[in-house]
């Protein structure tokens, strides 16, 4: 089982580290190297091959350095899998009220996908943690600060697009923290074995905050 969700951790690195369809091989190396690097937040996606066993070796492999959560949950049923693997914070792509609400029940930080002003303001109603701005790629920093200007009080968390060399941009326009897949986890440096690439690459992530 995870350690509860650790607030202070993500806010020393609001940075969300995405692992989608990699092998358990590959998260034995690439998780405790990104960990050195800096980075507290890790989520593994539900549609991963073997997310469970995944969900539940990264809680071992972080110890008490960070926090691992599951991502893609779309359903009650993924939901109780991903809290019984050990998941600490849970993130949808999608609106999935059900989903939000058992969260809030049970006191899981919750960060579930939303794109529209209307979505955002519902996601937050409900009880959102952090409002996961996805895909963020498709509409960039201008978007996030239009948003922020009526929603001051709505964290965001916009999730594609967000690289070292955009992350600032993002956090001047108003982001309060950051979704990283491949820009994180670049699947080529794993299938290069190149894992202290992903030591290196997190601390660049954690420098770009910082320097925002």
């Amino acid at each position: 089982m995870s350690h509860p969700f650790n607030h202070d951790w993500f806010r020393q690195l609001p940075v969300v580290g995405i692992l989608r369809s990699f092998k358990l091989a590959d998260i034995e190396r690439l998780v405790p190297a990104s960990i050195a690097g800096g980075l507290r937040n890790i989520e593994i996606t539900m549609n991963s091959e073997g997310a469970e066993e995944l969900i539940s070796r990264a809680c071992t492999l972080v110890g008490d350095q960070a926090n691992v959560g599951a991502g893609t949950v779309t359903s009650i049923p993924l939901l109780e899998r991903a809290l019984t693997a050990g998941a600490s914070f849970i993130v949808t792509p999608t609106l999935v009220p059900e989903v939000i609400e058992a969260c809030v029940l049970r006191g899981i930080p919750v960060m579930p996908g939303a794109l529209s002003p209307t979505e955002i303001a519902e996601a937050w109603d409900l009880g959102a943690t952090i409002v996961k701005l996805f895909p963020a790629e498709a509409l960039g920093p201008g978007y996030i600060k239009a948003v922020k200007a009526p929603l001051p009080h709505i964290p965001l968390m916009p999730t594609g697009g967000v690289s070292v060399a955009t992350l600032q941009d993002f956090k001047r326009a108003g982001a309060d923290a950051f979704g990283v897949g491949s820009p994180l986890f670049d699947p080529k440096q794993v299938a290069a074995e190149n894992w202290d690439w992903f030591r290196i690459q997190a601390e660049r992530f954690a420098q770009a905050f910082k320097q925002a």
